[in-house]
């Protein structure tokens, strides 16, 4: 057993609260640009006197409404800034909040808002709201459902705003300096990649130890001069805790939507840092490299990505050959990856799943370190994370400070500290099975070093035993396939059979690419790999790419035998859920023919 803890450098008084800070920051910074809006093609500025005044008249409206302190309001809505602004006037009154992925099925917008007894719902467009609509009569705690983004009628601001118009500000002060650490901030319901989502209690303690500490180590990034671009689900912990650390530092926060112009969008914003998924930070490798391929300077490209990283992993002393290879690539290569993230990038936070050694070299060589780390809804976002002032590629970095981690006999990962959550809404037993003696068993499995570097080894319900005992952790093997450009995504099987197998799925975005590249001419959609699935040269890349991941593992938990399937795993189609994790028990039902096809032969 190994245990490693970071003492606390900022502790939480019992008075406070995540909305102080909004109203701090308008009582003595009120011309700081607190948000940029975007209108059009152009971005608005928007103060911390205007975004006060804003969460005040929503908070009264909530009060006129009726919302009492500890009452659920549930979100249902995309990242935006109306996300934010009635976020903080629910914290304001004492309300908790309780976010909906805008992507969740009927079924589970049913069961969040009866499990959470949500008074209220804020709903984004005219589709949520006849879907909301539709379970009226099977909730009925629920009193209120307002619009963000109606096609007719006041917006959910306005009405709320013209709603509280005759209540007294000083009603929200009284109700706002109520609020202490240890009330209910949020219901944040996992996304479920096994049975149905639990909600997970946060405290505004749990919230507040996580940003303070979070906002120390990362002072550079997140400060008055810093801004940010927001395009995570606000859904998300991790998203929320940017949010929430971003608000308290006085950082400049724009929201996205819709990520199909994210490019243009980063260009236009210009953030100095950017928070993201690994898929996001693959996908943008994997475009740069297939852009240039596709240009004829695929050599250039790829001599300049493994300099990148030859350069990370020599550091901090790279030979003076390698700093004038990497100095002529900053300027053929570098600098325009830089250039597309608006070019004042200069760092990323990456979480939700491995981001692996290969891509955390690669950008830190081009002069974008990505900061991985490792949280869960239930440690309030990240137990532990890299830093500025301590990073190793390929760890998920350090505990936070009061923070202590320790590796149980088994291997699993326990987490104790404030940033762990009260438990489980209206579920005792999964409460008692996950904190025991203070400890929170996360399911996930890890390492850690002599410095206090976790690093993930897979996830404990997730082992795969095959018939000859082995045990295989099928993430690491996932990770590096992903890795390729033609792979979107991945899932190892082998529980109970004699070797390991894999289903994999063909990126459709790359695809188009490849086929001009090989002559792979079709008279139908070229993003779709119907008429490639047999094909010998798309097949001798997948089996490199096979080879290439088995070099990390024995022989014995290496790939034997892999499926290419003619369609993605996505969200829409219930193999992801809106983090891009694996549904393995989805998958496993759906391609249940693909999978014993695979060992029937």
């Amino acid at each position: 057993m190994r245990e490693y803890q970071v003492a606390a450098v900022d502790e939480v008084a019992d008075h406070e609260s995540l909305s102080d800070a909004v109203y701090l920051n308008a009582e003595q910074y009120p011309d700081t640009v607190s948000f940029r809006r975007k209108a059009g093609t152009d971005w608005v500025d928007l103060t911390a006197r205007e975004f006060a005044g804003q969460v005040t008249s929503v908070a009264k409206g909530l009060i006129a409404a009726g919302v009492r302190k500890g009452d659920r309001v549930a979100l249902l809505s995309r990242t935006r800034f109306e996300w934010t602004v009635i976020d903080y006037a629910v914290a304001a009154v004492g309300g908790t909040t309780v976010p909906i992925y805008e992507t969740s099925s009927p079924e589970q917008v049913h069961w969040i808002l009866s499990d959470s007894e949500a008074v209220a719902v804020v709903v984004e467009s005219d589709a949520h709201r006849a879907e909301v609509d539709k379970l009226r009569g099977q909730l009925p705690v629920l009193q209120h459902v307002w619009q963000i983004a109606p096609s007719a009628g006041e917006s959910a601001v306005e009405l709320l705003s013209s709603l509280g118009a005759s209540v007294d500000a000083d009603e929200v002060t009284r109700r706002r300096v109520e609020v202490g650490a240890d009330d209910l901030a949020t219901l944040i319901y996992t996304s479920g990649t096994t049975g149905r989502p639990k909600g997970c209690a946060l405290t505004h303690r749990n919230l507040l130890t996580e940003l303070k500490t979070a906002t120390i180590v990362f002072g550079e990034m997140m400060s008055a001069e810093s801004s940010l671009l927001l395009f995570l689900p606000l859904a998300h912990v991790l998203a929320k805790i940017i949010q929430c650390g971003g608000i308290y530092t006085r950082t400049t926060i724009g929201h996205v939507s819709d990520t199909k112009n994210l490019i243009d969008d980063l260009a236009a914003f210009r953030p100095t840092f950017v928070l993201s998924v690994p898929r996001v930070f693959e996908k943008v490798f994997n475009g740069a490299r297939q852009k240039a391929h596709a240009e004829g300077k695929g050599a250039i490209f790829d001599a300049a990505a493994a300099t990148a990283e030859r350069w990370s992993r020599a550091q901090p002393s790279p030979g003076p050959l390698l700093r004038l290879q990497h100095a002529v690539f900053d300027k053929l290569v570098y600098g325009k990856l830089r250039a597309a993230l608006g070019g004042q990038c200069v760092a990323a936070v990456s979480g939700g799943a491995p981001l692996g050694a290969r891509l955390g070299h690669f950008f830190l060589g081009v002069g974008l370190p990505v900061y991985e780390g490792y949280g869960l809804t239930e440690t309030s976002g990240g137990a532990t994370v890299n830093t500025p002032g301590a990073q190793r590629i390929g760890t998920v970095g350090r505990p936070l400070a009061g923070t202590t981690v320790r590796i149980a006999r088994d291997g699993e990962i326990l987490v104790r500290g404030d940033l762990v959550f009260l438990g489980y809404w209206h579920n005792e037993d999964a409460t008692a099975e996950a904190i025991s003696d203070g400890w929170f068993h996360t399911g996930d499995l890890g390492e850690l070093d002599d410095d206090g570097y976790l690093t993930i080894t897979g996830r404990k319900k997730e082992l795969i035993v095959t018939a000859g005992g082995k045990n295989v952790a099928p993430a690491g093997l996932e990770d590096r396939l992903r890795a390729h450009p033609l792979i979107s995504q991945c899932m190892v099987v082998g529980d109970g059979q004699p070797f390991i197998a894999a289903l994999i799925t063909l990126d459709p975005e790359a695809l188009p690419g490849w086929r001009d590249q090989h002559d792979k001419t079709t008279s139908g959609d070229p993003a779709d790999p119907h008429d490639l699935l047999e094909d010998p040269e798309l097949l001798g890349e997948i089996e490199l790419a096979v080879q290439e991941a088995n070099k990390a593992v024995s022989h014995a938990e290496g790939i034997k035998k892999y499926r290419v399937l003619p369609v993605d795993f996505t969200e829409s189609g219930g193999e992801l859920t809106p983090t891009l994790k694996l549904k393995r028990a989805v998958v496993t039902k759906t391609y249940a023919a693909e999978i014993a096809a695979l060992y029937s032969s």
